[in-house]
């Protein structure tokens, strides 16, 4: 028998699952016992009821401030600028990866730039976007843009460039147009691999909204982690980070079942 070959039940593969993520609460609750047991106003790690005090205070009180609950109010500010920042590139990957993907003449002058711009590290580029574009939502959605758009681009790119060239030459033979191959044989092909490209780019596009919340916002759950953090209240911070991982989880799930509802062959693919 080898290893390679064995694959767990449903059973032992829930039980796998869920193994780390008991051993890593386990941990935690021993270590936190341990240090409250030392010091009772230890606030490195609190305890399990404290995060459940400090979840239900920022979840159904409202604010005494603003009136606003903050747990909903930081995750509905976080999510408008996300989603716009996906959605922006989205549309410009699918377009300009398209085109290079494509395009032969467009393949050579675009394809060095977009990699040239895929290495700048979109953190560096964030106070020259508050300088030049203020302080507001504008700067924060740009910098997702810019880190994000480029590497869905040349994803794309290459997943255009991979089609059998037998479909170009079959379409062409039947008199397409280049506007119906890409519409008919290229379009449906690379949409697949667009929803996972973006499946792939949530990590890094809640890494640049968080940065840009923490140095310059008056809302959101990066604003929020950055403002408590002064008083090192870990009650907040930890359900924060961990809220922040499940809308993540979420939205990965959620885009993943959308390309197999919609693409089901993909799946297949993926299979086999």
């Amino acid at each position: 028998m080898r290893w390679i070959n064995t694959r767990p039940s449903r059973s032992a593969q829930l039980a796998l699952t869920l193994l780390p993520f008991v051993l890593l609460a386990l941990a935690y609750a021993f270590g936190s016992a341990a240090r409250l047991a030392e010091n009772a106003n230890d606030k490195l790690l609190p305890s399990l009821a404290g995060f459940a005090d400090a979840i239900n205070r920022l979840s159904f009180v409202a604010d005494q401030r603003t009136g606003e609950y903050l747990l909903w109010s930081d995750t509905g500010a976080s999510l408008i600028r996300l989603l716009s920042g996906l959605g922006i590139s989205t549309a410009v990957a699918l377009l300009i990866g398209m085109l290079i993907g494509m395009l032969p003449y467009l393949r050579a002058l675009l394809a060095p730039f977009i990699t040239v711009i895929s290495m700048v590290p979109p953190l560096a580029l964030l106070p020259i976007l508050f300088i030049v574009m203020g302080l507001g939502e504008t700067s924060k959605i740009a910098l997702i843009v810019i880190g994000v758009a480029p590497t869905m681009i040349r994803d794309l790119a290459l997943k255009a460039l991979e089609l059998p060239r037998e479909q170009i030459v079959k379409a062409e033979t039947l008199g397409g147009s280049s506007w119906q191959i890409a519409l008919r044989i290229v379009l449906p092909q690379i949409l697949p691999r667009l929803i996972t490209c973006l499946r792939l780019q949530l990590g890094p596009a809640w890494l640049f909204l968080i940065a840009a919340e923490a140095i310059s916002s008056d809302s959101g759950l990066g604003y929020r982690i950055f403002l408590v953090r002064r008083y090192l209240s870990m009650d907040i911070i930890f359900p924060y980070v961990i809220w922040i991982t499940l809308l993540a989880v979420v939205m990965n799930t959620l885009l993943d079942r959308l390309r197999i509802a919609v693409f089901p062959w993909s799946d297949l693919e993926k299979q086999a």
